[in-house]
Order: C-alpha cells, then sequence, then structure tokens
C-alpha cells in the first residue's frame, strides 16, 4: 500500500487560508485518487473533497466554492487549498488513495494518512 503523510494544518483565524499537502512514498501516485476526509471528536469521517487521475474533481456541499483539491504528479503530492475558513471546518483532515477515479464513499479508499489538525479559532 501506498504511505502517505499529510501536513500543513495549524490554528488559523475565521476568514484565513490554510494549504494542506498529501505526499505520496510511491511513484505510482499518478495512477491515484486522492481524497481528502476529515473528522470531528464523536463524529464520523465525513467526504471534503476528491480528485482522479485525469483531475475531475467533486467536493462536499459544505466546501464547495471555499477550498480547491489539486495535484502535481512530478511532486507525488495532493493540496487542499482551504479559504475562507469557518470554525465549523476544524478537525483533523486525511488523505486517502485509491486507484484512477475519484469517489466521496470513504471505504473506497484503501490507503490513509495519519491526519493533520487544522483548528480555525479567533
Amino acid at each position: 500500500q501506498v504511505q502517505l503523510v499529510e501536513s500543513g494544518g495549524g490554528l488559523v483565524q475565521p476568514g484565513g487560508s490554510l494549504r494542506l499537502s498529501c505526499a505520496a512514498s510511491d511513484h505510482t501516485f499518478s495512477a491515484l485518487a486522492i481524497g481528502w476526509f476529515r473528522q470531528v471528536p464523536g463524529k464520523e469521517r465525513e467526504f471534503v473533497a476528491s480528485i482522479g487521475v485525469r483531475g475531475s474533481t467533486y467536493y462536499s456541499d459544505s466546501v464547495k466554492g471555499r477550498f480547491t483539491i489539486s495535484r502535481d504528479n512530478a511532486k507525488n503530492t495532493a493540496y487542499l487549498q482551504m479559504d475562507s475558513l469557518k470554525p465549523e471546518d476544524t478537525a483533523v483532515y486525511y488523505c486517502g488513495a485509491r486507484s484512477f477515479f475519484a469517489s466521496n464513499n470513504q471505504g473506497d479508499f484503501g490507503s490513509w494518512g495519519r491526519g493533520t489538525q487544522v483548528t480555525v479559532s479567533s
């Protein structure tokens, strides 16, 4: 399984921005779809965004227009640009990988990183 490492989390004020990175250890990154999910204590992990191998993107309604998912195959890295952050975006953010096609179902992803904490607070 490919190993994934998330980074870029931190504390930001409401309305601010962060960019999360998801670095993959595997040179087959270009054949992998990447998904970002988030989780708060006591709640299920929820879908945020996903990108397929050909660049097709999907977003949850709660982040559409504020978050942008992208990928750089040369760097084996996917990104989640988060703008206009709200307190309700506070969560641990995880990236997952699966073959080819983007998905909003966490059960479709076989590899996961350990997560990075995002806290939106004044």
